[in-house]
């Protein structure tokens, strides 16, 4: 039997017909190559909203850093979801009238699926700009309804209008590489305008006088900082949507100059104006300097790049200075004006520094009024729109909580728990424990009783 067998398997090893592999071309080496720097750009860009969560929890008061969480995990989940449902096709469907896209919703007849990835994860971001303006005072159902508002059809608008193709701005000539308008601004545009709606937080302005209402953990903000640098890589970096050899260190080169430029404007300035180094500004120059460069990292050199991060970092704190103070808008972690202010000024800076189009380049002021229309009619669109949808929800609802649910904090009124528990258990079963164990701290704590857990037992 089993010499039969043996036979069998030799008689099969010579009649069987060889399969070959299909033999790799250059095209689709290329291609696969372009799809991994891609998908690795989506990644980085995902990882972003792990640095968002932790530099709006640092800056903002403990009794809310459960809720920022949460507002952050459903920001990118919802947004995901309706980019795939609508947004994508209004994004980036066929144009009707170059205003809004037609088709391709649910991407049917969408054949690069790895596109809207990474364009989903730019949605995402540009609603969470929002959730730190917004911060220990809205309610969550009206933080989701305006988020849903936002991902689903007035970003997609901006974004069809500049990314398109077909879409009226980006006709005119408009330039925006990764989104110092489409995302950045559109998300701090929505921001500012709920925020006027929603009024500033309890006891931030005292009369004339405006008090600063601390963070609880810079370190946190500190990490989050630089995992949004890090994500910002690829934010930028994926955006030349092939791994280009010339083209991607260059948009990471100057990406790399311009915030570590903000860094040191922003740490210098306030050293001048303030006597002192602030931490948080310095901080948020970072972020500045990011979004001040998103918009021209393709197209402007290294010595530009420095120029727009100096520039930034002064921006950035003035900015802040001014909506604080002068306007009395309460943004917790200066979202507005880094996402807003620099953003306007990214964006502007083109018409600039651009080396085919810039004005220091001799190309006159063309770029510059395009990249102002630009500005102005995304301001504009996202200002009503927002501002209109917002007014409208608070008067059928208030989007803000109650004075005593603020004043709580909304991680236990809106979540029912708090992101930290520092009481420690005093009594673990039978073990006895004496009044001698216990410091002056723990007493005025009231973590024992005053006579003791021995007494209390007796």
């Amino acid at each position: 039997m089993f010499r039969r067998s043996f036979l069998l398997f030799l008689a099969l090893l010579f009649i069987a017909t060889p399969a070959h592999a299909a033999v790799p071309t250059v095209e689709s080496l290329e291609l696969s190559v372009n799809l991994v720097w891609v998908m690795l750009g989506a990644v980085l860009v995902f990882f972003m909203h792990a640095g968002f969560a932790m530099v709006e929890s640092g800056f903002t008061r403990s009794k809310n850093t459960l809720n920022i969480l949460m507002k952050n995990f459903l920001t990118i989940s919802i947004a995901a979801i309706l980019f795939f449902i609508i947004g994508y096709g209004i994004m980036f469907g066929t144009s009707g009238g170059s205003v809004i896209g037609i088709d391709g919703f649910m991407l049917r007849g969408v054949e690069d699926i790895g596109f809207f990835v990474f364009q989903a994860m730019f949605v995402a971001t540009c609603a969470t700009i929002m959730s730190g303006a917004v911060a220990e005072r809205i309610k969550l159902g009206s933080y989701v309804l305006i988020v849903v508002a936002i991902t689903a059809i007035i970003y997609p608008v901006v974004g069809h209008w500049i990314w398109q193709g077909d879409g009226w701005i980006s006709a005119l000539g408009f330039s925006d590489f990764a989104g110092s308008t489409v995302v950045h601004l559109t998300g701090a545009v929505a921001a500012f305008m709920v925020v006027l709606i929603l009024g500033p937080r309890i006891g931030k302005y005292n009369g004339k006088k405006v008090n600063v209402i601390q963070g609880h953990n810079m370190p946190l903000g500190a990490l989050g900082v630089f995992i949004l640098w890090l994500g910002w890589f690829g934010f930028n970096g994926g955006s030349t949507l092939a791994a280009d050899p010339s083209l991607v260190p260059m948009v990471i080169g100057t990406t790399l100059l311009s915030t570590s430029a903000a860094l040191c404007s922003s740490s210098l300035y306030t050293k001048l104006r303030f006597k002192k180094v602030d931490a948080s500004l310095a901080m948020n120059g970072v972020l500045g300097g990011l979004v001040g460069i998103t918009a021209g990292a393709a197209e402007i050199t290294f010595g530009g790049s420095i120029i727009v991060g100096l520039i930034s970092g002064i921006v950035l704190v003035e900015g802040i200075r001014f909506l604080d103070t002068k306007l009395r808008v309460d943004d917790p972690v200066g979202a507005i004006t880094v996402h807003g202010i620099c953003g306007i000024w990214g964006t502007l800076a083109i018409g600039l520094f651009s080396t085919s189009t810039g004005l220091f380049y001799g190309n006159g002021f063309s770029q510059l009024g395009i990249q102002a229309i630009g500005v102005i009619a995304v301001i504009g669109w996202v200002a009503l729109t927002v501002g209109g949808f917002t007014y409208l929800l608070n008067r059928i609802s208030p989007i803000r909580v109650s004075k005593e649910e603020e004043v709580a904090g909304l991680d236990f009124t809106e979540h029912g728990s708090n992101a930290y528990n520092f009481k420690d258990n005093l009594l673990d079963g039978d073990t006895e424990i004496t009044t001698k164990n216990f410091g002056l701290a723990d007493r005025l704590n009231k973590n024992i009783p005053v006579g003791g857990p021995s007494e209390q037992r007796s």
